[in-house]
């Protein structure tokens, strides 16, 4: 009588193998879409100052100065309820950042988001101010590609 012997599953080594290998490509991807989170959120936080830019822009030439902090409403209440600039958002990825507007005179000011949950914490402020300069805390000024107003 002769004995066949039928392979009816796979081996442990078989599994110990494709175990090894979505550990590998975890291990790669899991990175990557860190960073790739990091960006997407500091690119909405990057859109959020180029609104409070064009909105106090709008609202030097309706006013003459830009919005700032009067009648017991910060410039920032006044950028929101006028021109529909969000307000420190709650929740969400802009919920990520705590925002600044300094306006020190009707003829300056500054904006800023500074990174406040783990996730986006070393990422570092971005800021923007009267004429357009973009700074940001880590890396060169804008327009160098490597800054963190250019990624």
């Amino acid at each position: 009588m002769k004995y066949h012997r039928y392979s009816k599953g796979i081996t442990l080594i078989e599994l110990l193998v494709v175990i090894l290998i979505i550990g590998i490509l975890a291990g790669i991807a899991v990175p990557i879409y860190t960073q790739y989170m990091v960006r997407a959120r500091r690119a909405d936080a990057k859109t959020v100052l180029e609104q409070v830019r064009a909105a106090q822009e709008m609202w030097r030439a309706e006013n003459g100065t830009y919005a700032v902090d009067a009648g017991g409403n910060t410039a920032e209440t006044i950028l929101q309820n006028t021109m529909g600039v969000p307000a420190s958002p709650i929740g969400g990825p802009l919920g990520d950042y705590a925002w600044a507007f300094t306006v020190k005179t009707g003829a300056t000011f500054t904006a800023q988001a500074t990174p406040v949950s783990g996730r986006q914490a070393t990422d570092g402020w971005l800021a923007i101010d009267h004429l357009g300069a973009k700074t940001a805390q880590f890396g060169p000024a804008f327009p160098d590609p490597h800054s963190r107003w250019s990624r």
